[in-house]
């Protein structure tokens, strides 16, 4: 082959390769890049990701939050940046469900310069011991819709299909769809075609970790430190009306809880909700925690999720779901929280240095 041959070969592999790249590039604009680049020389950020626009809107307008004049859209995200007490923040909605979350957070956390990341927002109530308007902050979260659903005549004394793999277990536990029939008499045996559910953990693969080799785990812990710090905001005071006429019956407040779960469910069924508390001891219930803490947990940044009690998931008395009269309210208590919380973070960076 003659030198002309190799050359013309030589440059039809560069423009390839230079296809390839713009190819590559071609899902954030050059003009985004710049953007985010620059955004990235003023960081660390403080990541806040929100479900929801009715959980956003009260944080944008809060006192203590000062928004810059710079928006970034990737992906049909927007991130908003901004300041809470000097703690420079970035602010994006994720959306509703698992999926929205943890495309929304991973988003986040591959683009931009964060240090840690906050999630808030409203959630469902499956504590008796705990009330619509208060705020928790669990210790650590799970993911209670990946299952393994167990063929009928089968039960718990009967290998899950794949189990021998790993891939599979029995060590979480199950739900007995039996259990929960009604009408029937205690002297006659009943059961039910949809057999028993187990629930399973994730799998997962840190960045410390090796690629395609999995880890699994199902209790996923929020940041220890961040844990600690969150104890300063027992005792915050908070919203207990709707109105002058529409008030919670017991004062809100701030608790520390042991667990909380997601799923792409919105819970509003008595014995669903008294088998999570009973079965996992969890308080909060919701749809975007987990997937936020999944991605967390993976990509090694630390991070927290606070939970405002909108209604009681279905095991309250009233005909309809209580979220109809108090999400704003629940909303605006779990803006307070986060508030304080970015404030005690950035008191406690400070004292650092």
């Amino acid at each position: 082959m003659g030198v002309l041959g190799v050359a013309s070969k030589i440059c039809f592999a560069l423009i390839v390769i230079q296809l390839s790249a713009q190819q590559t590039n071609a899902a954030i604009p050059s003009k985004t890049r710049i953007a985010i680049n620059k955004a990235n020389q003023k960081g660390p950020y403080v990541g806040i990701v929100i479900p929801n626009l009715f959980e956003l809107n009260p944080l944008l307008k809060h006192s203590d939050y000062k928004a810059r004049s710079l928006n970034i859209d990737v992906s049909g995200r927007r991130f908003r940046f901004g300041a809470i007490a000097g703690q420079k923040v970035i602010l994006v909605v994720s959306g509703l469900g698992m999926a929205n979350a943890a495309i929304t957070t991973q988003l986040l956390l591959t683009i931009f310069n964060v240090e840690g990341l906050l999630h808030y927002g409203i959630a469902g109530n499956a504590n008796p011991s705990l009330n619509i308007g208060d705020v928790v902050i669990p210790q650590s979260w799970s993911h209670t819709a990946l299952w393994n659903w167990q063929r009928y005549g089968q039960g718990r004394e009967d290998e899950l299909p794949l189990e021998a793999n790993g891939d599979y277990t029995r060590e979480i536990g199950y739900i007995k769809f039996a259990d929960y029939t009604v009408n029937v008499s205690h002297s006659s045996s009943y059961d039910n075609l949809f057999n028993n559910i187990w629930y399973q953990p994730e799998e997962v693969f840190p960045v410390d970790g090796t690629p395609e080799e999995r880890q699994h785990i199902f209790w996923i812990p929020v940041d220890p430190l961040y844990y600690n710090l969150s104890q300063n905001l027992e005792g915050l005071k908070l919203e207990d009306c709707v109105n002058s006429t529409t008030c919670l019956t017991t004062t809100p407040k701030v608790v520390r809880v042991e667990r909380g779960t997601s799923a792409s469910i919105y819970l509003d069924n008595a014995a669903y909700r008294g088998f999570l508390y009973e079965k996992f001891n969890v308080s909060p219930v919701e749809m975007e925690s987990a997937a936020v803490a999944l991605i967390s947990y993976q990509q090694k940044i630390p991070f927290i999720v606070i939970r405002a009690l909108s209604d009681l998931a279905g095991g309250g008395s009233a005909d309809s779901n209580e979220a109809d009269t108090f999400i704003n309210l629940a909303a605006n208590n779990s803006v307070a929280v986060a508030v304080e919380f970015v404030k005690q973070f950035s008191t406690a960076t400070l004292a650092a240095y």
